[in-house]
């Protein structure tokens, strides 16, 4: 690419990526700092509430520190909403949520990686790149001939391999070596969520390009909607949605999934995982998890879009819009024709009816007088008893989940003993609740918990007795015992 031509691109990409407004923006290390936190992490996705909420508290901190930043939480929100840092989604319930674009995440990992380099040269990436070439130049070459030699030659390899393990001539790999692979294997994953938001990105044009062909361009729409009544998936057929098939299909192999999830479970068991910090275990742990369900979401995303659009196709509303884009191009073609020879303020004579509620007169109207809602009676002082501090600590433990003495019980016993599950939690610190403390343990463990191997669970018992009585005593024989059985997760670090 010639200068011209690279200078051209680079004041495109200046003007309409998020990404490098984002590092040029005024305040670009507080948004680095706070949407990486609450976004790029474990948590992807969160509601907007508690995201304003969570960024108000770190704007606090900040302007301790010297920084300043005059506006609200709320208002850098709409901002970064506004410049295509953030993208809002529609929840579950009413509330909508957050989550980063992809230029923003593009942005964050890069200053992640101005503050944490990875090292000039490894030996594991460059193994990765010389194994893909010869993957590739053996994969792609039309002579069956080199094809088998190659092959031949990859199968004497492996052979001598297993004979040198069957004579009991074992050769480990080294540490250092193991850590450098996993924490490469770590950076590849963490490039991934960028991935999903760029293909959900590259869908959602995709989508809005398809509905804006069949309304606009008359030469295309036979094709297009040849292709919808032929039940051809446009959008899965796109580049995006072809590569992402693959890899949804490559993530939903039960026997791989098995097998990598195994192999996972067995490498954070191994004598170098030690060295890996409890973040890089963790991430080791659950990435074959995070990778379904990010696939997952994303195969919704599609399936909704292409039904939507089937739908769009097969309904009145196509033929709604169609008229109305005629009407709208009809509109302006007179209004450009007339612009030359009738002046804007011309009286054009023509009575239009208004679709509004028209106004009655002045003098109809009241003005609303808040002393109308006035109480004219005198307010008598109803008859009160002091309150009883221990029967109103009692009734708001009836009603509300103490997740303040459940944290306390968490670190308490993470202190003492480690990592440990809810059930080992509620062994060593009794359900003073009843069901409701279990019900707050795994409300921590949502946000603060590692799950284990899907589908594991473990059983958890509680005290009907201890509901009433928040003393922390061993279970009784006269106590009623419940129980249930619920996922199982893993504490490993204090909940701040």
């Amino acid at each position: 690419m010639n200068p011209l031509s690279a200078a051209l691109a680079a004041r495109r990409l200046a003007e309409d990526s998020s990404a490098w407004s984002l590092l040029r923006a005024t305040n670009a290390p507080v948004a680095v700092a706070v949407l990486g936190a609450h976004l790029a992490g474990e948590t992807r996705r969160v509601p907007a509430p508690v995201l304003h909420e969570a960024v108000e508290g770190d704007l606090e901190d900040l302007r301790a520190h010297g920084f300043e930043l005059p506006r609200t939480g709320v208002q850098y929100c709409s901002d970064w909403l506004a410049a295509g840092y953030l993208v809002r989604r529609p929840g579950e319930s009413r509330e909508e949520h957050y989550e980063l674009s992809d230029g923003a995440l593009a942005a964050i990992r890069f200053v992640e990686q101005l503050a944490d380099p990875r090292p000039s040269v490894t030996e594991s990436r460059l193994a990765t790149i010389v194994e893909r070439i010869h993957r590739l130049a053996v994969d792609t070459d039309p002579d069956v001939t080199r094809r088998i030699a190659a092959l031949t030659a990859e199968r004497d390899r492996i052979d001598i391999q297993i004979a040198a393990l069957t004579a009991g001539d074992v050769e480990e790999l080294p540490e250092e070596r193991a850590i450098e692979r996993a924490l490469d294997i770590l950076s590849l994953a963490a490039e991934i969520p960028e991935d999903f938001a760029r293909v959900r990105s590259s869908l959602e044009q995709l989508n809005r390009d398809l509905r804006r062909q069949l309304v606009e361009d008359p030469e295309s729409r036979g094709t297009v909607l040849d292709d919808v009544f032929r039940g051809v998936d446009l959008l899965a057929d796109s580049d995006a949605g072809r590569s992402f098939s693959a890899f949804y299909a490559l993530v939903l192999d039960a026997e791989r999934a098995a097998t990598f999830e195994d192999e996972v479970d067995e490498l954070v068991r191994r004598q170098f995982a030690r060295r890996l910090t409890r973040e890089q275990t963790s991430a080791l742990s659950r990435m074959l998890h995070d990778l379904q369900d990010a696939g997952s979401e994303i195969h919704q995303v599609m399936t909704s879009f292409s039904r939507s659009l089937r739908r769009f196709v097969q309904s009145e509303e196509l033929a709604e819009d169609r008229r109305v884009h005629r009407l709208v191009r009809e509109a302006l073609a007179d209004a450009g024709a007339l612009a030359g020879t009738v002046a804007p303020y011309r009286a054009t004579g023509l009575d239009l009816s208004l679709t509004a509620v028209t106004a009655s007169q002045i003098s109809a109207m009241r003005l609303h007088n808040p002393a109308d809602s006035e109480t004219t009676e005198d307010v008598a002082p109803a008859p009160h008893e002091l309150a009883d501090l221990e029967t109103l600590r009692a009734l708001v433990r009836a009603s509300e989940i103490d997740l303040a003495e459940l944290t306390g019980n968490v670190n308490e016993v993470l202190a003492g003993r480690g990592p440990a599950t809810i059930a080992e939690i509620l062994a060593e610190r009794p359900a003073t609740q009843g069901v409701a403390s279990v019900v707050g343990l795994l409300v921590l463990a949502e946000a603060h918990a590692t799950r284990t191997r899907e589908g594991r669970a473990e059983h958890v018992t509680w005290s009907v007795a201890m509901a009433e009585e928040p003393a922390r005593e061993p279970v009784t024989a006269d106590h009623t015992l419940r129980g249930a059985t619920i996922p199982e997760y893993l504490f490993e670090k204090e909940i701040a």
